[in-house]
């Protein structure tokens, strides 16, 4: 408001005596001096002439509304503004400018850097169609945008001068940036292209700023028009920012899609006329005449197909010439053959970063985005290039944090957006300096472009031992005497998997990727070139983690089979009921201890001390808190599960392989199906494994043993357990509804029952994902053979140790028990062989007896059991462990055929095999579904889910939308009637 009076209202014979005020350059100290008598006299005395009303110009039109909107609002400070996102961003850019950075040099002599995303076939635009498309539930992605964020719908509507949807959808014009508005709150091309596209903005704005005359800044930026079109300071300032800044998009399918008329490469080019600088990089697959064909006669040798590596740009189309093409090329590089040889996206990346320019190039994933304020502090973080910050070596790769958007969709994406965030601060930090041993991690690093041009390039994309691509371009400059740091002023948006079927399978990824990191030379000569300490901060901060979390889960199955040794042998009661450890009262306050630990409480950790850090201690234990309220321990634990299948299985046998997450919302329901594919292998089966190892110790320990130190030994492992079994249907959206639980059974039903064949895919035949899930066997050579078979053999001795402790058995410790077990098994087996033939061959024709046969075998079943009961006194628990002993054995027997599968099909006993896994999985299956039906009767157990899953806005999104989509449904039917 000074200001306003003493340039705008007072005369110009003032400004003299007001400069003192506020420390001129008349004053020779610095910062504020108080007047002295003479001039203060002077200030009060002297008449005062003022203007009054001023020149209505912009800028004085501008200083009236924001001191209106200082009077009159009526928010808190605090709440100002009210988008919470608006108010992160705003403190993050006003603390980093109280951080450690290089001073920032004029636009002309900043060091110029390259963008390069690598692009394939995700979303660049969402399509109106996509828009309004509902799911099972109903909600479509606009009415889930609409209820996860508000108040920025109802700032659009404001903006386009709109009232409601319908009146976006009656203009072409408007539906555009209703399509534009979704999209930014997406994992699309569009919001990545827009953020990228900043740094072209602020530099433009920096270079007006550096070369603006001094008299035009001071009468204030956007009254001296210094951006207006006509503006030869603007034409100057683009001509410098286009020197300083290229941005290529490396969409490696761009031909293909142009050629076949996919929408994907109209949006593509949509964003090449919208930002004219942006550049597009693509392999264009062509078919030539080859000069050998020229000159033979056989027609059918002069075609072949070239591939051409292409950078194009959007061509200036002109209004008279509609067939004008409109993109254009600028380079177009033969190549020898197909580029994409590897791993998909550091091909991708590799073909393109010649078309790159600089010295610095960030590498941008597809599901990024920036910020324009934070696009201002590029200059600076360019300067660190030039300091050394070892005292020895200039960086080669320059560290950026992140900030997770998607952390508002659900609570997995909390937990994930938590710990990512945890990762990108105060892990690498510490991985930067003091350890030094931070590498690449796909996060919007900057890396020295010609250091590494040199050096073998930014990706390595060697098939599946590049898995992991990112991390072997930080390998490879460590390697090579590189230096990678880390700063913190300035952040990039990504957005995370939100959820748990996506989550676990980038998990997997992850874990396949450190499972062949394992296995390179990268790791061993890094181990071997490190120092010590280096060295062991180097295996705790990549491979070792992951180690740590395979030996902490085989650590439980040892515990487990051990604390069963010695419950069966004999031991353990002699242990118990011995004098000299009756007082074994610490031990049991440590496993108590331990249990409590191994629930995922650790693994919070990191997080708490950084939300501590950057938002105060009590918000840290009020996330905590509120974190373990929505079952963030049943997450981490579930977690561990997946890290420790897939890595483990990256080392016995190899085959690890790209998949696929997904970036869109996750607002649906997944099947039983889907759910029981992802995770019989990796959870189901141990957890099965694991509750049965449990309930066998405690059926033969409960007699010498109290059940105060059963809990405190077993409780954790029960934990697991049940997390194991039941987490992936515990956060699925809808997964206790009674409909879905109908829909998922007969769902379930089919995909088991279907016959699986060649062209069958996995998710429509139990047979074909059967035997995609055995599949690396084939691969892993026969070490890999022999130890699966080893460890298939703990079901054989666990089967030995159970059979002489049944009723009938007791009085015996003969080998031919174990050999009678045996003939009983194969005995079943036969039967159940004889069976099935039976059906297949008689069923039709002669049905009676079939049926005849059938029941004479469960009349002789049953008079087995009853002549067993009544002559050795077997009892119903002998039953229940033979039960429990004979199961996990015939499982043992199917992982040896499936180790043995050549021999066992020159035999021709490979369908009974199948036959038997079929049964096996159907019996997983009904344990599992069990309980989730019985849950699904009880109407409050859903509303507990939708609560614990998704925010307070898309659970009452979610209701609103089965309201109307039961009246839509009424209407219908009514309408149907009065037809």
């Amino acid at each position: 408001m000074l200001e306003v009076v003493t340039r705008d209202i007072m005369e110009d014979q003032l400004t003299e005596l007001l400069e003192p005020v506020h420390g001129g350059n008349n004053r020779k100290h610095e910062g504020i001096t108080p007047l002295d008598q003479q001039e203060q006299e002077q200030l009060f005395t002297k008449a005062v002439e003022f203007e009054f009303p001023v020149k209505a110009s912009d800028a004085w039109k501008e200083k009236i509304k924001r001191l209106h909107l200082l009077l009159t609002v009526k928010e808190s400070a605090m709440d100002v503004p009210t988008n919470l996102d608006a108010r992160r961003r705003i403190s993050f850019f006003a603390n980093s400018l109280f951080m450690d950075m290089p001073k920032a040099p004029k636009v002309r002599n900043m060091l110029p850097f390259s963008v390069l995303t690598p692009y394939y076939k995700e979303d660049v635009l969402f399509s109106s169609q996509a828009l309004e498309e509902e799911n099972e539930d109903g909600v479509s992605i606009l009415f889930y945008l609409q209820k996860i964020y508000p108040d920025e719908w109802k700032n659009f509507l404001e903006r386009v001068d709109c009232k409601n949807e319908e009146e976006l959808r009656e203009t072409e014009q408007t539906e555009d940036e209703l399509r534009l508005w979704a999209s930014y709150r997406g994992q699309t091309l569009t919001r990545t292209v827009r953020g990228m596209m900043y740094y072209r903005q602020a530099l433009v704005l920096q270079s007006c700023l550096d070369m603006a005359p001094e008299n035009d800044l001071m009468e204030g930026f956007r009254a001296a028009d210094i951006l207006s079109e006509e503006s030869h300071l603007l034409t100057q300032s683009k001509a410098v920012a286009d020197m300083k800044f290229t941005y290529v998009v490396s969409c490696q399918s761009y031909g293909i899609q142009k050629r076949s008329g996919d929408a994907r490469a109209q949006d593509i080019l949509r964003l090449m006329t919208t930002y004219p600088s942006l550049r597009v990089a693509y392999i264009d697959e062509v078919e030539e005449t080859s000069k050998e064909g020229e000159a033979s006669k056989d027609r059918s040798k002069k075609i072949e197909k070239v591939y051409y590596s292409a950078l194009v740009k959007a061509a200036v189309t002109k209004p008279d010439d509609p067939g004008q093409k409109l993109d254009q090329d600028i380079y177009r590089i033969k190549l020898p053959g197909n580029a994409m040889l590897g791993e998909g996206k550091p091909e991708n990346q590799n073909h393109a970063i010649i078309f790159t320019r600089g010295e610095g190039l960030q590498t941008i994933d597809m599901n990024q985005e920036h910020y324009m304020e934070e696009t201002l502090k590029m200059r600076n973080l360019l300067q660190e290039f030039t300091k050394k910050h070892d005292g020895v070596r200039y960086p080669t790769i320059l560290g950026v944090r992140e900030h997770i958007f998607t952390g508002s969709v659900s609570s997995l994406a909390w937990f994930m957006s938590n710990q990512e965030t945890s990762f990108v601060t105060i892990g690498q930090r510490v991985l930067a300096n003091p350890l030094r041993v931070r590498f690449h991690y796909g996060h919007p690093d900057i890396f020295d472009r010609l250091f590494h041009l040199t050096r073998g390039g930014v990706s390595k994309a060697s098939k599946i031992i590049n898995l992991s691509e990112d991390i072997f371009a930080g390998f490879n400059s460590t390697l090579r005497e590189g230096n990678v740091t880390h700063h913190e002023y300035m952040q990039v948006g990504k957005g995370r998997d939100v959820g748990l079927n996506q989550i676990s399978l980038f998990e997997a990824k992850i874990a396949y990727g450190n499972g062949e990191q394992t296995l390179s030379r990268d790791i061993y000569r890094l181990g071997h070139r490190f120092d010590f300490f280096r060295m062991l901060s180097c295996y705790y901060t990549t491979i070792g983690f992951y180690f740590s979390t395979m030996i902490t889960v085989w650590t439980v199955y040892v515990f487990l089979y051990g604390r069963l040794y010695l419950v069966l042998s004999g031991l353990d009661e002699g242990l118990a009921t011995g004098r000299r450890f009756i007082h074994n009262d610490p031990l049991q306050v440590a496993l108590a201890s331990q249990s409590f630990v191994q629930l995922g409480f650790l693994m919070a950790l990191p997080m708490m001390m950084e939300i501590g850090l950057e938002r105060g201690f009590r918000t840290a234990l009020s996330d905590f808190v509120l974190m373990q309220l929505q079952l963030a321990s049943v997450f981490f634990t579930f977690s561990l599960g997946t890290k420790t299948h897939y890595y483990g299985k990256t080392l016995l046998h190899g085959g690890a392989e790209y998949r696929a997450t997904g970036r869109g919302f996750v607002v649906f329901h997944a099947k039983f199906a889907e759910n029981y594919r992802l995770y019989s292998r990796s959870h189901f089966v141990k957890g099965i494994e694991l509750m049965i190892l449990l309930i066998v110790f405690e059926i033969f320990g409960q007699s010498y043993r109290g059940a105060i130190a059963y809990i405190f030994i077993t409780f954790s492992m029960w934990f697991m357990v049940v997390t194991w079994l039941f987490a992936p249907f515990l956060f699925n959206p809808s997964g206790f509804e009674w409909q879905k639980i109908v829909d998922d059974w007969t769902d379930w039903n089919k995909w088991i029952s279907n016959r699986g064949g060649i062209g069958v895919s996995p998710d429509k035949s139990w047979e074909s994902w059967w035997e995609k899930e055995h599949e690396p066997l084939k691969y892993s050579g026969k070490r890999g053979t022999v130890l699966e078979i080893v460890l298939a053999v703990r079901f054989f001795i666990y089967q030995y140790g159970l059979v002489y402790h049944l009723n009938i058995t007791k009085h015996t410790k003969s080998v031919l028990v174990y050999c009678l077990s045996w003939v009983v098994i194969f005995f079943i087996l036969l039967v159940m062989k004889a069976v099935s033939v039976g059906r297949r061959k008689f069923s039709a024709e002669f049905q009676l007896v079939f049926r005849l046969l059938k029941g004479l075998i469960f009349i002789v079943f049953i008079s087995t059991i009853v002549i067993l009961i009544v002559i050795p006194h077997m009892t119903i628990q002998d039953i229940f462990v033979c039960i429990l002993a004979f199961m996990p054995t015939g499982w043992g027997l199917l992982l040896v055929a499936q180790a043995l599968k050549p021999a066992i099909m020159s035999v021709g006993l490979w369908g009974s095999i199948r036959a038997l896994a079929r049964g096996y999985e159907i019996i997983m299956g009904l344990l599992l579904f069990t309980p989730i039906a019985f849950l699904a009767w009880f109407p409050f157990v859903s509303e507990f889910q939708t609560r614990m899953l998704f925010n307070q806005a898309f659970s009452r999104g979610l209701q609103i939308s089965r309201i109307l989509g039961g009246h839509k449904k009424d209407r219908a039917a009514l309408s149907k009637d009065d037809r």
